[in-house]
């Protein structure tokens, strides 16, 4: 996780200062530009780790502990669903709730389920420290993306955080791997522990305070307007093909016969394309209507998904894989920032894990039930299906115009 600080120089551009603060709040500002804002990176790094670690952590899963594809998408899918209930308890309460305390505590209850998976035997056990891992994660997540929410520049202040994703999945995808092939597959479960614990850690030690003043937490917030609910729902719709296919990446590659070394290196490779996305989304957000954007995004990743369920060689393969999680990354940092201008009140956004877990919990368990009984071309066939689905819901956010988010 140390390797998210290379994105501190980068923070400095952020204006983080939270709405509802007071004259003594302005000086906690201050360091939030430095302090602050790393310790935001690194949370989303850990309550994340789904986007960068499903290949690995489903092919663990089946490589290792010979669980079969439908067994292995249960277990990441009740981890997801346990994220997807946590944040759709957490994030109507994300300005009545004391932030540092709950994101510290959400990362420190990560940590110890990690560590009870790594010394316990059995599927049923396993599959409870799953859920609980998942809850803890959506409740450390909510309150993080809730923060960068109710920030003055959501869009930039998120795409930083993709930026420190993108570094993070280096190291974890250019590493995890080979220490599995060493160590066996509970390895990948205390690397999971260590890096909870790091969130923990810097929570504990400088998460940003995201209540507003006390005046204004009286008053009753209103409710989510049409387009919201429906950019949240395209957000599941990507997020639900992105797991869906990405949890069985690893294995499409393996079971082709393209070979570990090749697989990994093209892992390794997602992770240094996902370096680019988020950046590149921060600077565009005034150049890209995010409309387009959003609506273009689900397009393009139903395309790849059927370049790599239905190439029979290693090219198209992995050049497909390698951008895959680029295209998710780059129309979510447009949709988080459009939701934010929406919602002022950071509600929205902080529902970030419902709304890409509900689509990501659903897909381990349903791309494994595809997979067993259909085969891999039929993932392909189903991230189609959801493409239209989410251009539909995406296509609402037209009767909300940017400019009006911007007002509100």
């Amino acid at each position: 996780m140390e390797t998210n600080l290379s994105a501190t120089h980068a923070a400095h551009a952020a204006d983080v200062d939270l709405p509802g603060g007071t004259d003594a709040d302005t000086d906690s500002a201050a360091r939030l530009r430095t302090s602050g804002i790393v310790v935001l990176m690194v949370s989303h790094c850990a309550g994340m780790v789904d986007l960068v670690a499903l290949p690995v952590w489903v092919g663990t899963l089946i490589g290792a502990y010979r669980l079969d594809a439908e067994q292995a998408g249960l277990l990441a899918t009740l981890f997801l669903a346990g994220a997807v209930v946590a944040s759709l308890f957490f994030s109507p309460r994300l300005n009545r709730l004391p932030a540092r305390v709950m994101a510290t505590l959400g990362f420190g209850v990560a940590t110890l389920a990690f560590v009870g998976v790594v010394s316990i035997d059995g599927y049923a056990a396993m599959a409870m420290l799953h859920a609980l891992a998942g809850i803890a994660v959506g409740c450390g997540l909510s309150f993080t993306h809730g923060t960068i929410g109710r920030s003055r520049h959501p869009h930039r202040l998120f795409a930083i955080a993709g930026l420190a994703l993108g570094v993070f999945a280096i190291a974890f995808l250019g590493a995890t791997p080979a220490l599995i092939a060493q160590h066996g597959g509970p390895t990948l479960f205390r690397v999971f522990a260590g890096v909870m614990g790091v969130a923990t850690v810097a929570c504990a030690l400088a998460f940003p305070s995201v209540r507003a003043q006390r005046s204004t937490t009286t008053v009753a917030e209103p409710r989510f307007e049409r387009a919201v609910w429906f950019g949240m729902v395209g957000v599941g719709c990507m997020g639900l093909t992105q797991s869906m296919l990405f949890s069985f990446v690893q294995r499409i590659g393996l079971d082709h016969g393209f070979g570990f070394g090749a697989v990994t290196g093209t892992l390794i490779a997602l992770g240094l394309v996902n370096l680019f996305p988020a950046p590149v989304a921060g600077l565009l957000e005034r150049r890209i209507a995010g409309r387009r954007v959003v609506q273009a995004g689900p397009i393009v990743q139903a395309a790849l998904a059927l370049i790599i369920t239905q190439s029979a060689t290693f090219g198209p393969y992995a050049a497909a894989t390698s951008v895959f999680a680029a295209v998710m990354i780059f129309t979510h940092t447009f949709a988080f920032g459009m939701l934010a201008r929406i919602d002022r009140t950071g509600r929205a956004v902080a529902a970030t894990p419902a709304m890409l877990m509900t689509g990501a919990a659903i897909g381990p368990l349903l791309g494994g039930t595809l997979v067993k009984h259909s085969g891999y071309g039929s993932l392909g066939v189903a991230a189609v299906v959801m493409a239209v689905a989410a251009v539909f819901c995406f296509s609402r956010l037209e009767s909300r115009p940017d400019s009006q988010g911007a007002k509100a």
